[in-house]
């Protein structure tokens, strides 16, 4: 299994950013969190300053989003998405992205269940239990 440190993750969205203003050629995997970053101006800077995002800290009484773990979550959705699973998640997010309108607004709230079933899982000692959040995408997209 692939586990990247703290540090791969944000020299991976740092550089990524660097690559993509420079101009420079992108990894498929590159393009997408690209694609995802240029959603999310309020980042920018951060992305521009590997030293200080190797060296930030974030915490919840910052009262500011951590980027890295924001982006890390729109790939994982997208990565769910493009291999479908929890089987059905493709289809949830489809359709919560067609009642949003747009797929980022979606991809936010995705994240919330997401973060959810991370958190009991967390608290619960248990496996995450993907058809918890399954079931929270679809209350979400058919409410």
């Amino acid at each position: 299994m692939f586990a990247p440190s703290q540090n791969d993750v944000r020299t991976f969205f740092c550089e990524t950013w660097r690559k993509h203003c420079a101009a420079e050629p992108l990894s498929p995997m590159e393009t997408l969190a690209a694609q995802w970053i240029d959603r999310h101006p309020e980042y920018h800077a951060d992305l521009s300053d590997l030293a200080g995002a190797l060296a930030a800290v974030y915490t919840v009484d910052d009262g500011r989003t951590n980027p890295f773990l924001h982006l890390s979550m729109h790939l994982s959705i997208s990565e769910q998405c493009s291999i479908d699973q929890p089987r059905g998640i493709r289809q949830a997010v489809e359709l919560l992205a067609a009642k949003r309108g747009d797929l980022h607004p979606a991809h936010h709230e995705v994240m919330d269940c997401l973060g959810e079933m991370l958190w009991q899982s967390q608290r619960s000692g248990q496996p995450p239990d993907p058809h918890a959040y399954l079931d929270a995408v679809r209350r979400r997209a058919t409410r």
